[in-house]
């Protein structure tokens, strides 16, 4: 696939399917061992904490208590800001634990060259709908581009006040950033509670961010913000964190025109095409794993860590007029768009050891064409199968061994269908 850019087919990737096929891929309630997800219409927040099988490297990667942390020692007039910018909802999800065993086998199922999952039912895959609906990220509005450079110094001088690992680097020492927020020391002391842990970070964060508009206000945010992209919305697989985005920044009052939930799911969909090999994904694991709970409920994953969880509810029942974010990205949705995000790498993938390592490409003008669909909303999609049989048919020709991965068994469909439907029916 291109690097940073893919076709979303109305979520189905570029399988043509019939209005019938669309249907058995929509929404569907969770069963009663699936709870622990609240909906951005409760409380405002997308997610709630739920439990996985087992702590991995992919908690430390996403850095989500750091990031929680130095968010609630921000002063009042700064999550103003960054409310304003759209980002509210997004900061205060609240930690999950990684289904490590989830999470590679979704992966093992994703065909880079269609940009899909492949499963015995069919194709599926996380739309922009469901971006805004879990992350409460904006899925609308200026693609996040622009030009890569070969280095990122003196930006990241000016803006961050901070070094770049190399001479040829975007990368910035997480360590670094952290100390910059005050967050030096981020791992757990021996004996110390989460609540106390949390409470520490805060107070120290607390201690050295501004506490009033000006330039050093503006450089906190800016040190911020490269952390959420870099180590969230963006997230790279190493430590350090990318600042290629950093130009996007320079105008704090634009930052909210971008579709950062659009280029979060470009950047998901070019790390799933990374070889099955690597355990993992280096963009943002949350999304596909509530995805996952959410519409394949059969799977019996999302056990609520505490009591009292709020049950997910499906989408046709969200109070959507208390989701703004859903109500702008709407035109997006069900639509045949390019989704794109400027690259981290050239053009042809390249080998670990060129990671961060730019071409200075202008991306407005290199790929002109997917942002010219972008900006014309894509295209209303049209299926050209004429029945489901004719798709299912198609289906088994071409991805029954890769689905079934050398078993005897038929392709049945229908028959997969119908188990997911029982098992989404609420329980007396």
């Amino acid at each position: 696939m291109r690097q940073g850019a893919c076709r979303l087919t109305s979520g189905k990737a570029t399988a043509p399917l019939s209005p019938l096929r669309r249907r058995r891929v929509a929404r569907r309630d969770l069963n009663q061992n699936a709870t622990g997800l609240l909906s951005p219409s409760e409380g405002d927040r997308p997610l709630v904490a739920l439990s996985g099988e087992r702590v991995s490297e992919l908690r430390s990667r996403l850095g989500w208590a750091v990031v929680r942390a130095i968010y609630d020692s921000l002063p009042d007039f700064q999550r103003s800001r960054l409310e304003w910018m759209g980002l509210r909802p997004f900061l205060r999800l609240e930690e999950l634990a990684p289904d490590v065993a989830l999470i590679q086998a979704l992966k093992e199922r994703w065909d880079p060259e269609c940009h899909t999952f492949l499963f015995p039912w069919g194709h599926m895959v996380p739309t922009l709908e469901d971006v805004v609906r879990i992350t409460g990220l904006r899925v609308d509005g200026q693609a996040v581009t622009g030009v890569t450079y070969t280095s990122y110094q003196e930006q990241v001088e000016r803006w961050l006040k901070l070094e770049v690992r190399g001479e040829r680097s975007s990368l910035v020492r997480r360590t670094a950033l952290q100390e910059s927020l005050g967050v030096a020391n981020a791992c757990h002391r021996t004996g110390e509670g989460q609540a106390d842990y949390m409470a520490r970070l805060t107070e120290d964060a607390r201690a050295v961010l501004a506490e009033e508009e000006g330039d050093a206000a503006d450089r906190d945010l800016r040190r911020f913000l490269i952390l959420v992209i870099g180590k969230l919305i963006l997230g790279t697989r190493g430590d350090p964190v990318s600042c290629r985005c950093l130009h996007l920044l320079e105008d704090l009052s634009s930052v909210g025109s971008y579709a950062w939930g659009a280029a979060l799911l470009a950047h998901l969909f070019d790390t799933l095409g990374t070889s099955s090999r690597e355990t993992g994904v280096a963009g943002f694991f949350p999304l596909l794993q509530v995805w996952a709970y959410y519409h394949l409920p059969s799977l019996g994953r999302g056990v609520a860590r505490r009591r009292g969880a709020v049950q997910w509810t499906p989408y046709v029942r969200e109070n959507d007029a208390a989701q703004p974010w859903v109500e702008r990205g709407r035109p997006y949705f069900g639509r045949d768009i390019w989704l794109h995000c400027f690259n981290t790498r050239p053009w042809e993938r390249p080998g670990r050891s060129f990671r961060g390592i730019q071409q200075v490409t202008d991306w407005t003008v290199r790929v002109w064409e997917q942002l010219d669909d972008w900006a014309q909303r894509g295209k209303e999609v049209v299926s050209e199968a004429t029945s489901d049989e004719d798709y299912f048919r198609a289906y088994a020709r071409r991805y029954g061994a890769q689905v079934y991965k050398g078993t005897r068994r038929p392709l049945d469909p229908e028959g997969w269908i119908a188990y997911l439907r029982a098992s989404s029916t609420p329980q007396g």
